[in-house]
């Protein structure tokens, strides 16, 4: 690990599952600098451990601010808290990555976003799948299907143990729809390439486990300006079915596009973060028929060989957000998706929450 005057001075804030890889990253690639980890519990511990390193530890986020002056602060600590970390980071100076969402209201996203471009400071959200190439040929593939596009899409989580405790301290401030479904959307939107007109969703509450008026299993739909529509549906918790969990389907008037994850799509994955950006390969379907209307063409398995798993996702990620601040990237485009993607998720809550679909 280079510390040489050129490192930039990372403070990572939170090292659960999403701060640990990201730590390990800063760890490994010689721009960056850890100067402190910082959780409530203690996972900066077990994290120190894990990196056979000795980095500072603290309780408070604040405080580690004073202490260690970052250069740079990466964020992956529960939604509630990002506005007031990424805001307070940037105010004092700080280049930010955060995790996705990157707040809880669309307001507080807004607020991070215009503090950014008035202190000229890098600001990258955690769209991890932005950075997976079979994810990017997957899109690129979309878009050769033709107008409207019919997206169906989830990512339902079977889950137990320390992804429950996960799942349940998440949905005390959002639901599955808006935490996970800002991915999809944010797909969905670079498939079409439209304004989202309006949105529809439902949600259903299968647990005591969680607080009165929140849901642990919503479904989301979309209809864009071009007259595409698409469908996201996401569930946690130990009653979640798996049956047809890992949906990833893609159809336009020209045939369809999969994604086919024999391994990530199979029992026992829906809770495991490192089978969730998996693809493994592409079903190409064109829907040409010859003179005798029989297909034309024999549908095309697009194998995908560069396929990086959470960590190296993470650590592209970080390669990208450390280019971002040598290069001085205009991230102007990256931060209103940003946004963009989170106002259209809360719509579909409101729609949950009212009964009402809800124009944009």
């Amino acid at each position: 690990m280079s510390t040489d005057n050129k490192s930039i001075k990372i403070l990572v804030v939170g090292c659960g599952n999403m701060g640990a890889s990201h730590a390990l990253a800063y760890h490994n690639l010689e721009g960056f600098e850890i100067v402190g980890l910082v959780s409530g519990g203690r996972t900066k511990e077990k994290l120190n451990e894990k990196l056979g390193s000795s980095y500072a530890l603290f309780n408070d986020f604040y405080e580690a601010m004073k202490v260690t002056k970052p250069d740079a602060v990466s964020i992956s600590t529960y939604p509630d808290t990002h506005e007031a970390f990424a805001v307070h980071a940037i105010e004092n100076g700080c280049h930010v990555f955060v995790e996705k969402p990157l707040a809880d209201t669309v307001d507080g996203a807004q607020r991070v976003v215009d503090a950014a471009k008035k202190h000229n400071k890098k600001l990258v959200v955690g769209y991890i799948l932005r950075h997976h190439p079979s994810w990017e040929k997957f899109i690129a593939v979309s878009r050769q299907l033709g107008k409207p596009l019919v997206m169906r899409m989830n990512l339902n989580q079977q889950s137990e143990g320390s992804m429950w405790t996960l799942h349940r301290n998440l949905m005390k401030s959002l639901s599955p729809i808006v935490d996970c479904g800002v991915h999809y959307i944010d797909v969905m939107c670079q498939m079409t390439r439209s304004r989202p007109t309006q949105v529809y969703a439902i949600g259903a509450r299968l647990t005591e486990d969680i607080p009165a008026g929140n849901y642990n299993y919503g479904n989301l739909q979309i209809r864009f300006e071009d007259g595409s529509v698409g469908w996201y549906e996401a569930g946690w918790g130990p009653m979640v079915s798996e049956t047809a969990f890992f949906v990833k389907d893609v159809i336009g008037p020209r045939g369809s596009v999969s994604i086919v994850a024999k391994e990530a799509g199979g029992s026992g994955k829906s809770d495991s973060i490192e089978a969730h950006t998996k693809t493994e390969s592409l079903l190409w379907h064109k829907a040409e028929l010859n003179e005798k209307e029989l297909f034309a063409h024999e549908d095309e398995w697009i194998d995908l060989t560069d396929e990086p798993d959470h960590n190296e996702l993470c650590k592209r990620e970080q390669e990208y957000f450390l280019r971002a601040i040598e290069a001085d990237t205009d991230l102007s485009d990256h931060m209103e998706d940003a946004v963009n993607s989170l106002r259209i998720a809360f719509a579909c809550d409101e729609s949950v929450r009212t009964g009402q679909v809800v124009k944009l």
